[in-house]
């Protein structure tokens, strides 16, 4: 791929409510961090991607909330609905073409002044499914309960990626609910739709996260400036089938085509030793063990094998959600560009305390969209192109 590369990135602490801050005052935040990391101006922007949803916001071309605030006067703009990955992915094509030479990718959302059971619920086909009240949470139970089924997976084994990414999170101050449990704990926290519990879902979150995207013009003028490229070395997304009866619920070809695409962009050949760190879209608990799978990183079925086996830890082979992930902060459109951004961090050496204790080369990050994860995208970074 030719050479484009992340170098600056920004982000809001993640809330359970930031009352304190509207949409623009969020995205002012998130883009003047991210062009303070690049040691640029707005006037080096040339472009804008921002990522909103009408849903979401309240409030048809929800974009229109956050132009001001993210420099977009006088420059080309244009609006992604859906997860952050999908926007960055937008942002990437816009360098390739040519017609530009740095691209500003902005994502907010606020989870607390939305009915998640409402808009989800929205997600499904209208006249026969909707009616029945199913929505993100139900739905990911169905999910959840096939993936077990299928390969004996059981509520403990679930339960460790709770563990883990929220203990994670302990070390990240961007997070928002960072503890120390157990399986116990997880096991004995309310139940919400079998066989998933409060400690197995991803909490409601408000925030804003932004990214500057340069291509190879921009980039052989960056030698001994402020900015640290992390390269973009595979990228590519995938969908499966809309309605959930018409899809294999316990695995994701939508994901295994995705990855197979940036891998080969990438030159990753064994994912599990090419990969050095990832961070993944874990929405719910059992999604990281699918997850795992679908990317390659061990066999199907063998995802809670590969959680115990201790190479997914913070000092594992391969660390996964060192930032405590989506269930630590799950601030909707903004959580896949967040896991870019810590991705980036993480082969910058600027992750501060949640900061993995090796060198990182190559890392994974990944997105996701629609019910059940229906679409997949995934990046492979590099600290070399």
């Amino acid at each position: 791929m030719e050479k484009t590369a992340i170098i600056g990135v920004g982000q809001t602490k993640q809330e359970r409510n930031k009352k304190h801050q509207n949409f623009a005052e969020m995205v002012y935040e998130a883009t003047t961090a991210a062009l303070a990391d690049a040691g640029l101006d707005i006037k080096d922007i040339d472009n804008i991607v921002t990522v909103s949803n009408d849903f979401w916001d309240g409030r048809t071309i929800s974009s229109m909330a956050v132009q001001d605030a993210c420099g977009a006067y006088e420059k080309n703009i244009s609006t992604v609905e859906g997860d952050g990955t999908f926007g960055a992915y937008y942002a990437m094509t816009r360098i390739l073409s040519g017609s530009y030479k740095n691209t500003l990718v902005v994502t907010h959302s606020k989870g607390s002044e939305s009915d998640t059971n409402l808009i989800t619920n929205g997600m499904f086909e209208p006249v026969f499914t909707r009616p029945l009240g199913i929505d993100n949470i139900t739905s990911a139970a169905l999910q959840a309960r096939a993936y077990m089924d299928e390969f004996s997976v059981s509520e403990e084994d679930l339960a460790l990626v709770s563990v883990k990414n929220h203990g994670n999170a302990l070390k990240n101050p961007m997070s928002q609910v960072a503890k120390k449990i157990t399986v116990e704990d997880v096991m004995k926290s309310r139940k919400l739709a079998s066989p998933l519990k409060l400690y197995d879902v991803s909490p409601i979150s408000d925030g804003a996260a932004a990214m500057i995207i340069s291509g190879e013009d921009f980039l052989s003028r960056l030698k001994g400036g402020k900015a640290k490229p992390v390269y973009l070395k595979g990228a590519a997304f995938y969908s499966d089938a809309y309605d959930l009866g018409l899809r294999d619920l316990a695995r994701s070809p939508a994901l295994v085509a995705a990855a197979k695409t940036a891998y080969e962009m990438a030159g990753v050949k064994n994912p599990a030793k090419d990969i050095h760190l990832a961070e993944l879209y874990d929405a719910f608990t059992y999604m990281e063990l699918m997850w795992y799978e679908g990317l390659g990183f061990c066999d199907y079925g063998k995802g809670a094998e590969f959680l115990k086996s201790g190479a997914t830890q913070m000092n594992g082979s391969l660390p996964v959600n060192a930032s405590g992930g989506v269930l630590s902060a799950h601030t909707v459109i903004t959580a896949g560009l967040i896991r870019m951004i810590e991705a980036a961090l993480q082969i910058r050496g600027d992750a501060g305390a949640h900061q993995v204790d090796k060198k990182i080369d190559t890392a994974l990050a990944h997105g996701i969209n629609g019910p059940c994860a229906q679409a997949h995208c995934v990046w492979v970074l590099g600290r070399n192109i």
